[in-house]
């Protein structure tokens, strides 16, 4: 067994082969029981808030939280935090005015929310464009986390790594849908949130459990700089665009939305956002212990010189608190971490191309179960191959960053639309059209022509935009191109549908 960062490790390979066996073990045992699309997609609507709420937390916590946000902070310090507050403050935007409306308005997908009392095919049509777009930014930033991981641990090529990850998670949720992805999320929250606490009570033995002793040596190590905000985001301009996508992208994350169809009824769905909330916000706490102890415990050079985004934190905090045995558990815990997140975000998308494109618009809703199943099966073999190959092309960035550009697009995309349909009477089919197409291509625009992808991706020496998120711009555009549209092209049937729709929001369908 070597014990070098970036050869083999034979204790992180025996991690990894036990947690797929068990996640293959959940799958054979899901899959038996997986025989509807309902239980494909929603796991037969039989999900507890407890459970629920734990699958959410293992949804949420991805390949950005535990291994780009660790990254952040020990190369950027302070900053790196706004992502740990960004993604929290989101849920109780999700608790407050999505969780119950969702539950009791849709079926698979959030598009089912927006088309309810709207025409269905240009709406669903426009919602899956929207939310397929949110779902490649976000497998971009969990493939390349794969990648960089089973790399280091396996001595693999960082190509055949994401190959092996897309293989993997492929046969999740390909035979065990809803359930398996449901169980293998559960299993991975309670695995990240104990390896991150022990790590972080590892690193805060060494300051006598003193938290301020580790900020105080990071802050005379590396400068006082590192405890000030300006090293990651120094435009305030950006800090904020990416604070407000951060926010409202949480209410427009598809992967997330879908979840709150595995409930029985809207006070669960309510119930299980208080418990995954608890346990995000208790998480992000670890987060800035290891940032900081990867800072001063292992160093910003040697950090960089294994992965130039930092990814590599918190594996080489593990390694240099605990040895081998240790990294090899941290390693698996990640290892879950990204293959429950990319399952649920290739069931997001699948559910969009068959049930949103598929069943409601080809087939205008004559699709029987069978056939229904069998379109999501394909669409998921489709979105594995997507999965890998944009892992590949975006080799080198850093997994927050990346997901902070995915939360921008769904903020910009489908929030907007998502509210306005449920709250606001005069929203009407042209507007939510308008609104989701013209969100998303600005957001997509936006980071293209970005410092992101032409300074940082194609190597150019300036870019046309200076804003690395677009959410400021993107986001007001979505809500004001979508009231704007529906004022001036009014649809008296939609505004009709109104007070069923508000009836059944807050009441369910048996209203």
């Amino acid at each position: 067994m070597s014990g070098a960062i970036g050869e083999p490790n034979a204790l992180a390979m025996l991690f990894f082969f036990v947690f797929i066996a068990a996640s293959l073990g959940i799958t054979w045992f899901a899959a038996r029981r997986t025989k509807t699309t309902e239980d494909f997609y929603a796991a037969g609507r039989s999900v507890t808030a407890v459970q629920n709420g734990l699958a959410l937390a293992g949804d949420y916590m991805s390949a950005a939280s535990f291994l780009g946000i660790a990254g952040l902070v020990a190369l950027s310090g302070f900053d790196g935090l706004i992502y740990s507050i960004g993604f929290l403050v989101g849920w109780p935007v999700v608790l407050c005015l999505i969780a119950e409306p969702l539950r009791n308005l849709g079926r698979y997908t959030f598009a089912d929310v927006v088309a309810f009392r709207l025409q269905q095919r240009p709406v669903r049509v426009a919602s899956a464009f929207g939310g397929l777009a949110v779902i490649a930014f976000y497998l971009i930033a969990q493939m390349v986390g794969a990648g960089n991981l089973i790399r280091l641990l396996f001595g693999l090529s960082y190509e055949m790594a994401v190959i092996i990850v897309g293989a993997v998670m492929l046969a999740y949720v390909l035979f065990g849908g809803m359930l398996a992805t449901t169980w293998v999320q559960i299993v991975k929250a309670v695995l990240l949130m104990s390896g991150a606490a022990l790590l972080a009570l590892m690193v805060l033995a060494q300051y006598a459990f003193n938290p301020l002793a580790l900020f105080a040596d990071a802050a005379a190590t590396f400068g006082p700089s590192v405890l000030a905000p300006g090293r990651l985001v120094s435009d305030p301009i950006d800090a904020i665009s990416l604070g407000i996508a951060l926010m409202f992208g949480t209410a427009g994350l598809p992967h997330i939305l879908m979840r709150f169809y595995t409930v029985p009824d809207a006070r669960t769905a309510r119930v299980s956002v208080a418990y995954a909330t608890a346990a995000i916000g208790l998480f992000y706490l670890f987060t800035f212990i290891l940032g900081f102890g990867a800072m001063v415990i292992v160093g910003q050079d040697a950090i960089r010189a294994i992965d130039a985004g930092g990814n590599m934190a918190a594996p080489l905090l593990a390694e240099a608190v605990g040895g081998q045995a240790f990294l090899g558990f941290i390693a698996a815990v990640a290892f879950a971490t990204i293959l429950a997140v990319v399952a649920g975000l290739t069931l997001a998308g699948a559910a969009a191309l068959s049930h949103d494109i598929w069943v409601s618009v080809v087939r205008r809703g004559h699709a029987d179960g069978g056939e229904q199943l069998l379109v999501a099966r394909g669409a998921t073999i489709l979105l594995a191959i997507v999965s890998i190959l944009l892992g590949i092309a975006f080799k080198g960035q850093n997994v927050a960053y990346m997901v902070g550009l995915a939360f921008a697009i769904a903020a910009s995309a489908n929030f907007p639309a998502l509210l306005l349909s449920m709250f606001w009477k005069p929203f009407t089919t042209r507007g939510a059209v308008a609104s989701i197409v013209v969100g998303t291509a600005s957001a997509l625009l936006l980071i293209y022509f970005s410092p992101t992808i032409q300074v940082d991706l194609l190597k150019h020496t300036s870019a046309l935009v200076p804003l690395r998120n677009p959410g400021i711009i993107s986001i007001p555009l979505s809500f004001v191109v979508g009231i704007v549209v529906s004022l001036a092209m009014p649809e008296a049937e939609a505004a009709a549908k109104f007070a069923a729709t508000e009836r059944q929001l807050h009441l369910g369908e048996e209203a």
